[in-house]
């Protein structure tokens, strides 16, 4: 064991000592809690709201929509947990007459990995904070969770930490399932600590690397899931400009400055035809937006470092050169600065333009007739959350496949129209993709798969039915869904491929 200090021992050990209990409660009582907590965080909402608004500098409307995002998401899950679908449980029967010799009885599904501890985000101060999707679908699966507190919303995470433990304590879950922290030391011992079974974090690259660096390097190593970086470029057509360029033109300043582009799918990057015609109208656009105060000082100092590397750029020109005000506080207030640049010039700048830019900025690289555009997405981008294509009504040849098959390397989520910003919390929303953007491109951290990451799966073989877990047993009191394999079924199989 790791030696921690007093108060942080006795935080892991509540969720060590909890993690049995919790997992075994039946599917309709965990579901209970987390409806539970979603009521409790609506009931709470004006003083939360309010808390959140004076911490962050987002605006009332956008932090009344994404608590209502979190309590939806606590609700899709609390179903989720009920159809039990989830479990993935397998039945394959004892059966004598087996293809390949005899086959004792095999019942798998999956199971609660126990204590995880979740780096809550600072931009998205509900929905992926203590009460957020990671805490949601560790909850759900049965693990008790320990949040790392986001020092930019302190005193929101404490208050919603109190909401959130009163209404699981309310419903009957044992003591220590949800806890809190606060502090960098805190979370990574933690994170080094062997009752932790798993990790969770929204942030940057940087810190994101070197918490899934010491996940993989315990004695034991642990599953670690870190959301960390993605610029989601975008593609638009000849064909879609014609049809459609003042729309494109519009949704994109929009998608680019909402919420001061402190969002992980702001469209960093769109590639637009030469001669395209929108600066016009995204500097119209751009100027009607007012300006918005960034989360914190740290980043409006980070954003100002980004935008300035990015505005002097050879190559670059301005579209939109939105300010960028630094307070006597020194909190930033920033306007939407859109600047572009030939294919070639993006490519020779490197990084200077590459990199993320967390804030209301973006770059539209201007393409010609023979650019490759699958190879520029190949060479100048590493994995993203979304890829966007906008394309023409009637385009389909081979040109447009090659885009979505690049595009289906490079993101977890392929868009057709429209932009990544809007995230739909719902069954088949995947939000994660290949490194950089997530720590690991077969999970999500948004929808119902993302329960997975905080499950793994176990056989029981030719177990005596009382011994068995309630979901692997022949009445299946749980009524979740049961896979089965007959009894004989392997003699026929692959006659379904003669068909």
């Amino acid at each position: 064991m790791t030696t921690l200090p007093p108060a942080l021992d006795a935080t892991a050990q509540a969720a060590a000592d909890a993690a049995e209990p919790f997992a075994a409660t039946a599917p309709h009582d965990r579901a209970r809690a987390l409806v539970a907590v979603a009521d409790a965080l609506e009931a709470h909402a004006d003083e939360l709201v309010g808390v959140a608004a004076a911490e962050t500098g987002l605006t009332e409307a956008r932090l009344r929509g994404e608590l209502k995002r979190t309590a939806v998401q606590l609700r899709l899950f609390a179903d989720t947990i009920v159809d039990g679908e989830y479990l993935d449980v397998r039945i394959d029967e004892a059966d004598p007459d087996f293809a390949l010799g005899v086959r004792p009885d095999l019942r798998r599904y999956l199971v609660a990995l126990g204590p995880v501890l979740n780096f809550a985000a600072s931009n998205f101060p509900f929905a992926f904070s203590v009460a957020g999707g990671d805490t949601a679908a560790a909850l759900a699966a049965g693990c008790p969770v320990i949040v790392k507190a986001h020092s930019g919303h302190p005193e929101l995470s404490q208050r919603t930490a109190a909401v959130v433990a009163e209404a699981l304590a309310g419903a009957g879950m044992p003591d220590g399932v949800f806890q809190i922290v606060t502090g960098q030391e805190a979370g990574v011992a933690l994170l080094r600590d062997p009752r932790i079974a798993a990790g969770s974090f929204t942030g940057s690259i940087h810190a994101g690397r070197l918490l899934a660096d010491i996940a993989a390097s315990r004695p034991a190593p642990i599953p670690f899931f870190g959301e960390l970086g993605s610029v989601n470029p975008v593609v638009v057509t000849e064909a879609a400009v014609r049809e459609r360029g003042d729309a494109i033109a519009t949704g994109f300043v929009a998608s680019v400055s909402g919420s001061a582009g402190q969002l992980c799918t702001k469209p960093g990057f769109v590639f637009v035809p030469a001669g395209h015609g929108l600066d016009d109208r995204i500097a119209a656009e751009a100027a009607q937006i007012a300006e918005h105060r960034l989360l914190n000082p740290r980043i409006a100092d980070s954003y100002k470092d980004r935008r300035d590397a990015v505005a002097s750029a050879p190559g670059i020109r301005s579209i939109a050169d939105g300010e960028i005000r630094i307070a006597e506080d020194g909190h930033g207030w920033a306007r939407p600065s859109v600047y572009a640049a030939s294919l070639a010039d993006v490519a020779a700048a490197g990084a200077a333009v590459l990199d993320e830019s967390f804030g209301p900025l973006a770059v539209l690289v201007e393409y010609g007739p023979g650019d490759d555009l699958v190879g520029a997405l190949d060479t100048l981008f590493e994995g993203n959350l979304t890829v966007t294509l906008h394309v023409g009504e009637r385009e389909d040849d081979e040109r447009i496949r090659g885009l979505v098959q690049a595009a289906t390397r490079h993101a977890g989520r392929v868009l057709f129209g429209g932009w990544p910003t809007g995230v739909a919390v719902t069954p088949a929303m995947q939000h994660g993709g290949p490194w950089p953007a997530t720590t690991n491109d077969a999970s999500t951290s948004v929808g119902t798969a993302a329960i997975g990451r905080f499950l793994r799966p176990v056989s029981y073989q030719d177990a005596p039915a009382v011994l068995l877990p309630a979901p692997l047993r022949d009445d299946n009191p749980w009524g979740v869904p049961q896979a089965r394999a007959r009894a004989g079924e392997s003699l026929n199989w692959g006659s379904h491929a003669a068909n």
